[in-house]
């Protein structure tokens, strides 16, 4: 009886989720909700325990189906570690299996009810069958060592965007976390690092800048021929944090062309103790970088399952909250629909438009 109330309470939110969606798309406005930053656990993609069932962590299908939640960037995360032989050797071991756990929900676990998506007709195609879509973020390029080739072979694994950091100086980037103990390890970028912003651009992956430092940040989009994204930032404007982009930063990003994705992580939106982050707390963010860039520029994370959630927001199924939100700050079908995804997707289709030029040689 227990299984029965629990299918039929995410039957219910399913049809709820689909009919705010429906509502707000009163101008026949396809909204693809698109959420950019979703850690996974390797011990969630078993035989025994895995994303069809309703896991106790924040995204898996029947949470996704019951919020109306359509793509879920997974993420391939390896901490920082020493930068070493030993250290790239662990790290390589610990991203290859969250490649490879991805790779089982898609292809064995749940083929039919998610399917891995490469670019933006992959995304409209999966959507329209009626199955979710999962894409693939790197954070943190640390496990590919010294060995710029692993940039072509993250790309064919199905990576779509990478960071060249996280929290610590990695070979190829320092990271925001130098604010904290005022070090830098190459003055932004190392030559190596250089080496990767121009391959990442080679190949089509999107660059993220949401972890490294301010100055490797600007190196990145002064050397990208691409738009770069922050797949999980918010305004510092109003959280003086290191991880989210001050107004210079968000004037870079808008001259390059990119998105900001603002995130659901309570102490990136507020300082306040009591009482929780809100869902106010993150509509006054994408409102601060929605009048201070344009509405092309901002979009939407959770960072569920690595510190994200917010009273409104705090698992896949509730994401039909952010839309209800959205249209009650008074967006417009056709900005939620560039919030929700589409600048994010459109940001995509330029980056491998450039990769096909630089391949062709025409750029």
């Amino acid at each position: 009886m227990k299984k029965i109330t629990k299918k039929l309470k995410f039957i219910i939110f399913a049809i709820i989720a689909t009919t705010i969606i429906k509502c707000s798309n009163n101008d026949n406005v396809v909204i693809i909700t698109v959420d950019t930053h979703d850690d996974i656990n390797v011990a969630n993609f078993t035989d025994s325990l895995n994303y069809t069932m309703d896991t106790e962590t924040q995204v898996n299908l029947p949470k996704m189906i019951a919020g109306g939640l359509d793509v879920a960037w997974f993420v391939v995360y390896t901490a920082q570690g020493e930068l070493n032989e030993e250290g790239y050797a662990k790290a390589k071991e610990n991203a290859i299996a969250k490649f490879d756990a991805i790779d089982r929900l898609v292809n064995q676990y749940a083929p039919d009810q998610i399917e891995l998506a490469l670019n933006s007709d992959d995304v409209r195609r999966i959507y329209a069958s009626g199955k979710k879509v999962a894409m693939i973020g790197v954070e943190n390029a640390y496990p590919m060592g010294l060995d710029t080739a692993n940039v072509r072979k993250y790309w064919e694994r199905g990576a779509r965007y990478v960071s060249l950091s996280h929290n610590g100086h990695s070979q190829f980037s320092d990271s925001n976390t130098g604010e904290f103990d005022n070090t830098a390890l190459h003055g932004g970028l190392s030559d190596l690092g250089k080496q990767v912003v121009e391959l990442l651009n080679y190949y089509g992956l999107m660059i993220d800048i949401s972890h490294p430092s301010k100055e490797a940040i600007r190196q990145m989009i002064e050397l990208s021929k691409a738009p770069v994204i922050a797949s999980h930032s918010s305004a510092r404007a109003l959280r003086d944090h290191p991880r989210n982009l001050d107004d210079e930063q968000l004037n870079w990003v808008k001259e390059n062309g990119g998105v900001i994705q603002t995130t659901a992580l309570g102490a990136f939106l507020t300082d306040r103790e009591d009482p929780s982050p809100n869902m106010d707390d993150f509509m006054d963010h994408i409102d601060y970088m929605v009048d201070k860039i344009g509405i092309d520029h901002v979009g939407i994370s959770s960072d569920f399952d690595g510190g994200g959630g917010i009273v409104g927001w705090e698992d896949a199924s509730e994401t039909m909250n952010v839309t209800k939100a959205l249209k009650e700050r008074g967006y417009t079908d056709l900005e939620i629909e560039k919030l929700w995804g589409g600048n994010l997707l459109r940001v995509l289709d330029e980056v491998q438009e450039i990769a096909a030029k630089l391949q062709a040689g025409d750029l």
